[in-house]
C-alpha cells in the first residue's frame, strides 16, 4: 500500500502564518501538522508515500528528509498550486499509485493514529474515515449512506440534515478502484478541464458507475482540519487535554 498525501495549495485563509510557512509546516503543539501524520504513517508501517507538493514546496522537502529519512518518499510537484484544486494534485500522482493499494490523506489534519489502522481493518475494500456527532454546514464534505454504510452522495451540497457525517480526509482504496479512479480523472482533467474541483467529485462519479466506497465512523477518534487560526488554536488547546 501507498500512502499519497496532497500537500501543494497556499492556505489563503491562514494568512498571514502561511505567508512564509506551508500549512502542513505550521506547529501545532510540539509538532508540525505533516510531521504528525508522518509518524502516524510509520507507526501503522506504510513507509511508501507520494507527496504532491507546490507552494514552498522546498520547505516541505528539506523537512521530510532532515525528520524522516527511513520512509520512501517520493515527491511530485503541482506547477498549478495557485490555480487548481486537489483534484489535480491527486491525478498527478497517477504513475506513482497505478497497480497499488492507496491510502489518500489530506495534509491539514490532525487525527490518531488508530484511525489509519481502522480502515486498514474494516473489512472494506474501499472505505474513507467519517466523522458523525459534529454540527455540519455548508462547508463540510458530507457523507449520505445507507444502512449498511455505503456511500450514496458524497460533496459539500449534501443536505446537512440527512448528511451521515463528515468525511474527514482519510480514505484506502483498492488497486482495482485506483485504476477506475483515474480513468475518471483523466476524463475531468484533460476533457472536461475540472480542474478546481474536490477530489470527491470524482469519488462520485465511481459510485455513479457502481463502485462501492463505505465510510467508517471513527467519532471517538480525535481527528479535525485545519483552515483557519481558529482551528489552530481549538487543536492545540484538545492536544493539552488529551
Amino acid at each position: 500500500m501507498k500512502g499519497v498525501i496532497l500537500a501543494a495549495g497556499i492556505a489563503s485563509r491562514l494568512r498571514p502564518l502561511t505567508d512564509s510557512t506551508p500549512k502542513c509546516l505550521l506547529r501545532v503543539g510540539n509538532a508540525t501538522i505533516l510531521g504528525r501524520t508522518l509518524q502516524n504513517l510509520r507507526t501503522n508501517n506504510i513507509r511508501d508515500i507520494v507527496m504532491v507538493t507546490g507552494y514552498l514546496e522546498e520547505q516541505i522537502h528539506a523537512f521530510v528528509r532532515s525528520k524522516f529519512p527511513d520512509l520512501h518518499i517520493s515527491f511530485l510537484t503541482n506547477p498549478l498550486f495557485d490555480s487548481t484544486n486537489n483534484i489535480y494534485s491527486l491525478w498527478l500522482a497517477r504513475e506513482l499509485v497505478m497497480n497499488d493499494d492507496m491510502l489518500l490523506l489530506d495534509s491539514d489534519i490532525i487525527f490518531d493514529e488508530s484511525i489509519i489502522r481502522v480502515l486498514l481493518q474494516s473489512g472494506h475494500e474501499n472505505c474513507l474515515a467519517m466523522k458523525t456527532g459534529l454540527p455540519l454546514g455548508e462547508e463540510e464534505i458530507k457523507v449520505l449512506s445507507d444502512k449498511a454504510g455505503r456511500i450514496l452522495q458524497i460533496s459539500k451540497v449534501v443536505d446537512p440534515t440527512e448528511a451521515a457525517g463528515e468525511s474527514i480526509g482519510i480514505e484506502k482504496f483498492s488497486a482495482k478502484y485506483v485504476s477506475l479512479l483515474f480513468e475518471i480523472l483523466k476524463d475531468k482533467m484533460l476533457v472536461r478541464k475540472e480542474v478546481n474541483h474536490f477530489y470527491e467529485a470524482a469519488f462520485q462519479e465511481t459510485i455513479a458507475n457502481g463502485s462501492e466506497i463505505y465510510a467508517v465512523d471513527v467519532q471517538d477518534k480525535r481527528c479535525m482540519e485545519i483552515d483557519t487560526a481558529e482551528d489552530l488554536q481549538r487543536v492545540a488547546a484538545l492536544l493539552e487535554t488529551s
